[in-house]
């Protein structure tokens, strides 16, 4: 990056992420300071913000809850930022799935009256009723969680 004057920013989703983050926030490894945004579904965004991220550009069912993270880490108030994490940690993880993982991100958005309804183009598959109602379970006990944390 250090020949390259017009990058700004870099996104990273390469493992294992922490290090790599670490590695380029060391001193004297960049010769100017870069935008970090991490992606990886966001599964590990407090941890990446601890190690010099600056935020995340990813795909999940409640971008807000990542918005907190990093307006949390930004006022030092990294424990509330965990617990906010944590409530929504059982969706990330369930919305990781290779291959379903869209699937589960549009039902969720249609559930919250984001979008219209939760279809998937071909070759993408519907979700099947047991997965919708894993789902809906995750959703319920994140409610109950964050309703905890007010």
């Amino acid at each position: 990056m250090n020949d390259l004057p017009t990058c700004v920013c870099l996104k990273h989703e390469d493992w294992p992420g922490l290090e790599k983050i670490t590695a380029l926030r060391r001193d004297g490894v960049l010769n100017r300071r870069i935008s970090i945004l991490c992606g990886n579904g966001g599964v590990f965004l407090p941890e990446e913000m601890e190690r010099g991220a600056d935020g995340a550009m990813t795909g999940f069912a409640y971008p807000e809850m990542m918005v907190a993270v990093v307006e949390h880490h930004a006022k030092g108030q990294m424990d509330r930022a965990r617990d906010l994490f944590d409530a929504y940690l059982p969706l990330a993880r369930f919305e990781q799935q290779p291959g379903m993982g869209l699937a589960i991100r549009k039902y969720t958005l249609a559930k919250r009256g984001i979008i219209a309804h939760d279809a998937l183009r071909k070759p993408g598959a519907a979700l099947s009723a047991a997965s919708r109602a894993e789902v809906d379970l995750l959703i319920a006990r994140q409610e109950k969680r964050l309703k905890e944390l007010d």
